[in-house]
């Protein structure tokens, strides 16, 4: 299955994710503000951010589809990184108005006992996001998208959000009141590091940041070849779901052009069917006489 095809696929998940977010929160906001919680106002306006950060995915999903241009030699598979960049930046904006207000709310002691329906919806809204993070997950698994896969973390990351309003709740109706607002703040906080998690990844990549123990596989791959005498150089970086990489490598001095680019194209095909690496640039060097005499 080709990458744009994948990327096609993706946006299944983004919609899927977006009607479910849609959804939920109209129900949690209505009935939080029927039932007095505060655990599921703020579980409601989790999802409120949701809904937006979703859209940004399904834009950089839509966007990481268009062919190559005469400025994007390329193509434009880095939109999907800044989908998810965006996605973070909304996520923390309202966890930390979240954080605020409960935590107002628990200083000026403005506690009531919330309706027990509000904790049975916080319970069947984290069902239903588990159900769309166990398919998201498997979707950005197969296609390997890095923006579906920082949504599906979102999503269980919603769910545990609604259980923890739920027992909020819950131990509201036995006299604890503070359990709901204090729900609300840890609902928050988890809002926050889930943002902090895909803030760290999206920038990690776009920053040309590629894990060591990878590369050092991928240069283990290569050195395998019977012909490649030392990998001189190896650098890598990820491009939306991509991996790109720029390899030099030391070869015997006396193989003319066709000899040394037989092993560039066997390089490329090793790289391709193992590390799943569809752009390589490989530059081939003469081995120094210390390494050719080994």
């Amino acid at each position: 299955m080709g990458q744009y095809e994948n990327l096609k696929r993706g946006e299944r998940g983004a919609w899927i994710s977006i009607a479910a977010y849609l959804i939920l929160a109209l129900s949690k906001l209505i009935i939080a503000s029927i039932g007095n919680s505060d655990a599921l106002r703020a579980d409601g306006l989790n999802n409120t951010t949701d809904v937006v950060a979703s859209v940004a995915v399904l834009i950089g999903l839509r966007i990481s589809r268009k062919p190559p241009d005469e400025d994007h030699h390329y193509g434009h598979f880095r939109a999907e990184t800044i989908a998810s960049l965006v996605a973070a930046f909304i996520m923390v904006t309202v966890g930390f108005q979240v954080i605020l207000d409960t935590i107002q709310k628990i200083i000026d002691q403005s506690l009531d006992q919330p309706s027990m329906i509000t904790a049975w919806t916080a319970l069947g809204s984290a069902v239903v996001m588990l159900a769309v993070y166990r398919f998201n997950l498997r979707l950005s698994q197969r296609i390997n998208s890095s923006s579906l896969h920082a949504a599906a973390q979102d999503n269980k990351s919603d769910a545990l959000v609604s259980i923890g309003a739920f027992v909020g709740i819950a131990g509201a109706q036995f006299g604890l009141y503070w359990l709901d607002p204090a729900a609300g703040l840890i609902v928050g906080i988890i809002i926050c590091k889930t943002a902090w998690n895909i803030f760290r990844d999206a920038t990690h990549t776009l920053t040309d940041g590629f894990n060591e123990e990878e590369l050092l596989t991928i240069r283990n791959s290569i050195a395998s070849d019977e012909e490649v005498k030392e990998v001189k150089d190896i650098k890598g970086r990820l491009h939306g779901n991509q991996t790109l990489v720029e390899v030099t490598i030391y070869v015997e001095p006396t193989l003319d052009v066709q000899e040394s680019h037989e092993i560039t194209e066997r390089i490329e095909e090793l790289l391709q069917e193992k590390h799943d690496i569809n752009h390589a640039h490989i530059h081939i060097e003469p081995a120094p006489d210390a390494i050719t005499d080994r």
